[in-house]
Order: C-alpha cells, then structure tokens, then sequence
C-alpha cells in the first residue's frame, strides 16, 4: 500500500518588515499556523539514483519543482545512491502565499530522509531545507511558530485553533516583486509575543499588493464584512478566522472567488 506523504499550507497570521539586510532580504517578524489543508506526495524508492517526476504538475514546471530540487540537495548532500518517482498532487494554490512549494520541498526531505535511510536529525533537514526557501525550516520544525530574521528564527507558539475561510483570488504573486517593489518610508518597529496576542499587528506587504493587483483588494473588501481579513505572506490569498465549519462553508459559498476551508493547526501532520 502507497503511503501519501501530505505537504500542508501554512498562514502568516501577520507580517511586519522590521529591516534589511546587508545583502537586500528584509528582515521579518511573523506568526506561522498550519492548515489541515495540503498537497499529498506519494515517492517509490529506487536503487538507480534517478530523480524522477512521474507525471506533469500544472502550473509546476519540472525546473521549478522544489520536491525535484529537495530531493537533488539531500541525495548531494549526502552522496546517497538511491533515487526516487515523485508524484506531487496539488491542491494548494500557488502564488497565493500558503507556502505551497515549501511545505512540498519540507515534506520531501522528511519523507526522503526516512526512505532513504538517511538518519538526519530535523535541524540537520531545516538547514538544508534554508538553501531552498526561508519558509522551509518551519514546515521542518513542525510547530506553529513566531518567527524573525528572514523567517527561518523559530519560536514555537501556541495558538487558537479557529476556522478559516481562505479565498484565492485568480493571480500568482511574484513573493521577489512584492519585497524589490516595497515602498515603506520606514520600517514596522519590533514587537513581541505579548504585542501580537494583543493585535497590535498587520501585513505591512499588504497595501502594496492591494495596488498592484485589484482582486486582492477586492477579496480583502469582501470578505472583511465578516471579521478582520488579511492577506497571508506576500499574497494573493486571503482570510478570515470565523467560529465554526458551517459558518466558514457558508460564508465561502457566497465568495465572489474561489478558495477553500480549513482548520488552523499548531502541529505538521510529519511532526
């Protein structure tokens, strides 16, 4: 029997620019929460040293799949002679700021270290995970987290464990255009936990995005009329933390674009 290794979405419940590095990142303060809503991996082992994608992704180019580069980095990494297939099923938008592509490369160097019989130890994988996306480290750590420097300063935290209506307007978010274009005439001051619990928080990338791309506006409008929306990363989803599963379908059945319900999860499934 086929094991489905799942890749969850994650939100950024908000989003401050604190800096900038010498070598341009920005610096961040953050809040990462799972979804029990992910892609879903499945890997055979091979002994020939391939890495393969068995079937197409759409909107996923070969060259661009981070489950293909997580796999290339761990089998470098370690000099392993071991291959692997590689069916990625997507079910996370992409370019909508879930973190879809580095939840997938995440579950990849989890499941692959396993299959692989590599015995790395997690902190080993987030450090790898690092080379390929600031967000990787924390699908690795597998807790909810408050997060700084480029994202990938882990603290975990405990959350709420609310409803959430994600809408996904029809645009994909360049996450580097958003930061080269950022026009903040000063950086958010740092805040702490205590700040955050008590809501002294937003997406600063949110105004930027909100110009640029009219149906994130839209959607933020929208769906405001419900509770305190906000945009997740550098966009285009949205959301909106309601009570319950019914309230959240019903509010997601009148949507003006698509998306999906989920519950908030402080734990990965893989942790």
């Amino acid at each position: 029997m086929t094991r489905i290794w799942p890749a969850p979405a994650k939100l950024n419940l908000f989003l401050h620019v604190v800096g900038k590095r010498a070598d341009g990142y920005h610096l961040l303060q953050t809040v990462f929460q799972f979804l029990d809503y992910a892609d879903e991996i499945e890997f055979r082992v091979t002994d020939d040293g391939r890495l393969t994608r068995v079937e197409d992704v759409p909107g996923v180019p070969e060259a661009h799949d981070l489950t293909l580069r997580a796999a290339r980095l761990l089998q470098e990494t370690t000099g392993t002679s071991r291959g692997v297939e590689i069916r990625l099923r997507k079910r996370v938008p992409a370019g909508g700021g879930l973190g879809g592509g580095s939840s997938d490369a995440a579950t990849t160097l989890l499941a692959l270290n396993e299959l692989w019989g590599l015995g790395l130890a997690r902190a080993e994988l987030a450090a790898l995970g690092l080379k390929l996306g600031a967000d990787v480290p924390v699908f690795i750590g597998g807790l909810a987290a408050w997060a700084e420097g480029v994202g990938e300063q882990l603290t975990p935290i405990e959350l709420a464990q609310p409803w959430y209506v994600v809408l996904s307007p029809p645009v994909a978010v360049s996450t580097a255009a958003v930061f080269q274009g950022l026009e903040l005439t000063r950086y958010s001051p740092a805040i702490t936990i205590r700040d955050f619990r008590a809501g002294r928080t937003r997406n600063d990338l949110e105004p930027a995005v909100r110009r640029q791309y009219p149906q994130v506006d839209q959607a933020l409008t929208w769906l405001s009329r419900f509770g305190e929306a906000r945009m997740t990363g550098s966009g285009g989803c949205v959301f909106v933390a309601v009570e319950d599963e019914s309230e959240a379908r019903a509010i997601l059945e009148r949507a003006p674009f698509g998306g999906f319900v989920a519950r908030g999860v402080n734990r990965h499934p893989l942790y």
